[in-house]
C-alpha cells in the first residue's frame, strides 16, 4: 500500500517563504500526476497547483501564479512546492494528491476526484 507524506509546513510571516515536500512511499512517483490542494475549515478544498508525471507540465491557480513553484525530484521520489511572498490568505492545510499517469480526458486538474492517493496534510499559517 503506497502513501504520500507531506512536510514543511509551519508558521511564517507575510512576505515569507516555505517549501513543502511530498514524499511517496510504496510506489514510483515518476509515474504519477501530482496535485497540491489546500483547505481552510469551513471552506471548500482549493486546487493550488499540479505537475505532470514527466514534470513537463505544471498548472497553477491564479491566486498563486508567480509566487508558487511546483517541481519533482524523481530520484528522491519527492514533489516540492516552493511558496514565496506568502499572504495570510495562503494559510490552510496543504495536501498532495496523486493519480497514476495522467488525468482523465478533459478533466480539470483542480478536481479532487481525479486523484486517488492523498497525504495527511501539513499546516501552513501565514500571520504576523
Amino acid at each position: 500500500q503506497g502513501q504520500l507524506t507531506e512536510s514543511g509546513g509551519g508558521l511564517v510571516q507575510p512576505g515569507g517563504s516555505l517549501t513543502l515536500s511530498c514524499v511517496a512511499s510504496g510506489f514510483n512517483l515518476y509515474d504519477y500526476y501530482i496535485g497540491w490542494f489546500r483547505q481552510v475549515p469551513g471552506k471548500e478544498r482549493e486546487g493550488v497547483c499540479s505537475i505532470s508525471w514527466s514534470g513537463g507540465t505544471t498548472m497553477y491557480a491564479d491566486s498563486v501564479k508567480g509566487r508558487f513553484t511546483v517541481s519533482k525530484d524523481n530520484a528522491k521520489n519527492t514533489v516540492y512546492l516552493q511558496m514565496n511572498s506568502l499572504k495570510p490568505e495562503d494559510s490552510g492545510n496543504y495536501y498532495c494528491a496523486g493519480r497514476l499517469h495522467g488525468l482523465s480526458y478533459g478533466a480539470d486538474w483542480r478536481d479532487g476526484a481525479e486523484y486517488y492517493e492523498w497525504g495527511q496534510g501539513t499546516q501552513v499559517t501565514v500571520s504576523s
